[in-house]
């Protein structure tokens, strides 16, 4: 979360030292027409790209899928949108790399991988990914230092563990007899 803090400090201070610069190499004027400039082909290119991905949304869900990934891509364009609008070069640029295509891709998989996937983990706890206790307590006195069950009762030996930890042995597996089967 630090760097979170750190990143979105920085990004502040970049902007104002890279405008310093361009304004005393071309001077004042051109450095606001070039930011004017940069914020309205950026603010076309997030309407296009939002046009683009709304079709996508809507072709996905005609098609009875889930449109996960272009919910996403409609998300960062949100953000992109609201870089192009801050002034300052550096926020464009980013903006810019947000609102391409072939660029957005590997910042979506982040996303994706680093804050939509740990956060609904954390609301579901733990079936997103698939981190959930099968039975037993998580800790209990068969666990080791992570949490998972070892010895009797965890598929260890003398059998593999069924549904709430209860030992299965192949033998009582294959001598059940059911008393509906016909003979």
């Amino acid at each position: 979360m630090l760097r979170v803090i750190a990143v979105l400090l920085l990004i502040p201070l970049l902007d104002i030292m890279l405008l310093v610069a361009v304004a005393a190499f071309l001077g004042p004027v051109p450095t606001v027409l070039l930011v004017v400039l940069t914020a309205l082909i950026g603010l076309l290119l997030v309407r296009a790209e939002g046009r683009h991905t709304l079709r996508k949304i809507q072709a996905s869900v005609s098609r009875g899928e889930l449109p996960t990934d272009e919910l996403v891509d409609g998300g960062l364009l949100l953000v992109a949108g609201a870089l192009m609008l801050t002034p300052g070069l550096v926020t464009d640029l980013v903006g810019l790399l947000i609102v391409v295509p072939f660029t957005r891709y590997p910042i979506r998989l982040a996303v994706k991988k680093f804050v939509i996937t740990p956060y609904a983990d954390a609301k579901a706890d733990g079936f997103v990914t698939g981190n959930v206790y099968v039975g037993g307590f998580p800790g209990g006195e068969n666990a080791n230092a992570a949490g998972e069950r070892r010895g009797p009762g965890a598929g260890g030996q003398g059998g593999q563990s069924g549904p709430q930890g209860f030992d299965v042995d192949d033998d009582d597996v294959h001598d059940v007899e059911f008393d509906d089967e016909e003979k």
